[in-house]
């Protein structure tokens, strides 16, 4: 079988799929999952062109870490053919653990188990499965290999996958303030004691980025009616446990059965992971929304809204603001609800929420960017930039929500 395949991807143009492992393990199921799981849950309920996936997204991410290490080899950064293919491997494989719709139901199929854990699980089966060809990629993935640049490639302030997920929602969502120049960005790639640096003459690249990356927070991943969307999906799924929990008997597609009848805890999978991974990996954004819209027509008024809301973008009212939310306010929403739908105050706790989001741009308290010169110094972004203020860009943004359906009265 011929494995050296190109594909054709809107965003980087043609991409090489780089080795036979590597075609291998794209074909295999647990990625090809990857296909039905979008990459920015509902955002789509706000850009229409936002439907693109977690597969899209990991064969970009592995494009441009293909393009980082060939730089890095001609500056000699000191990457063998071992290290290099597993790297690649490490970015690939990097978000095999997501559930359906991504962040969206993050904690929601599995409570207590991040993206990360699952995907760290998988690599292990596939290593397993592969001969443990994977290990030194599995290394790498969870910086326990010596030369730490590599992982800072695959999560760190300057990985591959912000790179390609920046470029890559911005292209979908139409964007434009989200578009780095991802090509300059990882030309200016350098490695001084074996430490991810950017190149001096890059510095206005990075700034672009760290920008770019703040404003695609609040126009796309934070917007409000993608906190709306994705606040109602978490809840239908909360109200059909609720309800499985109580005994109901519920439409669901097996997959998601299994996890609204059985209470899945990180020590169940843990003890018992063979019972859990094959039903998780059965489940994608299909499931739900073929669920929900079964849900829509339930006798359970809560249930009904919530899934209705889904399927037809009947929406609740988002309110923004910088303080927290006045209790008396909210207790004050959930009786007007109460009285006008007939429902209990527990019920209503379904529909009325509060939260709050966070965004930094840049973060130096675990890892700093760090800018290389000529003469072999190494400083830290802050010291050099001068015209963007790290401080400003390094201080957490915090916003609080509130969520209620609309027209009760409020």
């Amino acid at each position: 079988m011929n494995k050296k395949k190109i594909i054709n991807d809107p965003v980087h143009g043609f991409i090489r799929i780089p080795s036979e492992l590597i075609f291998d393990l794209i074909e295999h199921p647990v990625f090809q999952r990857l296909r039905r799981i979008k990459q920015l849950g509902l955002s789509y309920f706000v850009y229409p062109g936002a439907t693109h996936t977690r597969f899209q997204h990991a064969i970009g991410a592995v494009h441009l870490m293909s393009q980082a290490i060939s730089h890095l080899q001609m500056k000699n950064a000191g990457i063998s053919p071992e290290e290099e293919e597993a790297v690649l491997i490490a970015i690939l494989l990097h978000d095999i653990g997501h559930g359906p719709f991504s962040h969206a139901l993050e904690n929601s199929i599995i409570n207590g188990i991040s993206h990360e854990d699952l995907s760290d699980y998988l690599m292990h089966e596939l290593n397993r499965e592969f001969g443990d060809k994977l290990d030194l990629a599995i290394q790498i993935f969870n910086n326990k290999y010596h030369k730490k640049f590599l992982h800072q490639l695959v999560s760190g302030q300057l990985d591959m996958d912000r790179m390609d997920y920046l470029k890559r929602d911005s292209f979908y969502t139409g964007v434009v303030e989200g578009n780095i120049g991802v090509d300059r960005l990882i030309k200016m790639l350098d490695v001084r004691n074996d430490i991810l640096c950017i190149e001096a003459k890059g510095i206005y690249s990075i700034e672009n980025f760290l920008i770019a990356r703040r404003l695609m927070y609040w126009q796309v991943y934070y917007h409000k009616t993608v906190i709306a969307s994705e606040f109602m999906l978490v809840k239908t799924l909360q109200r059909a446990r609720y309800l499985a929990q109580q005994g109901e008997k519920l439409f669901a597609t097996p997959p998601l059965e299994f996890f609204l009848y059985n209470n899945i805890t990180p020590n169940v999978l843990k003890e018992n992971p063979a019972s859990v991974i094959p039903h998780f990996l059965d489940l994608d954004d299909s499931d739900i929304m073929v669920s929900a819209k079964q849900w829509s027509k339930h006798n359970d008024k809560v249930l009904q809204i919530l899934a209705n809301g889904i399927i037809n973008r009947k929406l609740v009212k988002v309110e923004i603001s910088k303080i927290e939310f006045d209790p008396p306010k909210i207790d004050e929403i959930i009786g007007l609800i109460s009285k006008k739908e007939k429902l209990s105050a527990a019920d209503v706790s379904f529909l009325v929420s509060t939260d709050c989001i966070a965004n930094w741009a840049y973060t130096d308290k675990s890892e700093t960017i760090k800018i290389s010169f000529s003469d072999g110094t190494v400083k830290e972004i802050a010291q050099v930039s001068d015209v963007l203020n790290i401080s400003y860009l390094n201080e957490m943004v915090m916003k609080y929500y509130l969520c209620y359906p609309k027209d009760c009265g409020v």
